[in-house]
């Protein structure tokens, strides 16, 4: 991923379960990779080799630094379930000056 000019970045992925969510999530937290990691049930519909498939699943929003984001997406891809999970990252164009001094805080500074 390759964007200058967004110092922020909030990273999607989705999850089998609970458990999984909880683990990735809070490992993520622990290793400063994100300052926050919010949790949600949710269900997706979705083409999964050539059938479409419906089924419950936990989304991650993962608030980071966009510096951090190859080492998020490692991570992710190390430790998920899936043969092929979601990982994407949304630039964060605007945002409270104090919650992204926060943020960077958080991650290990700027």
């Amino acid at each position: 991923m390759s964007n200058p000019e967004a110092r922020h970045v909030i990273v999607i992925t989705t999850c089998a379960d609970d458990e999984e969510a909880t683990r990735l999530a809070t490992a993520l937290v622990e290793k400063k990779l994100a300052a926050c990691v919010q949790t949600s049930p949710i269900v997706s519909i979705y083409r999964w080799k050539g059938a479409v498939e419906t089924g419950k699943e936990v989304r991650l929003m993962i608030k980071a630094k966009y510096a951090d984001y190859a080492a998020i997406e490692a991570f992710i891809l190390a430790g998920h379930s899936y043969e092929n999970p979601e990982v994407i990252a949304i630039p964060v164009i605007a945002g409270s000056r104090i919650y992204l001094e926060w943020l960077d805080a958080e991650t290990g500074g700027e």
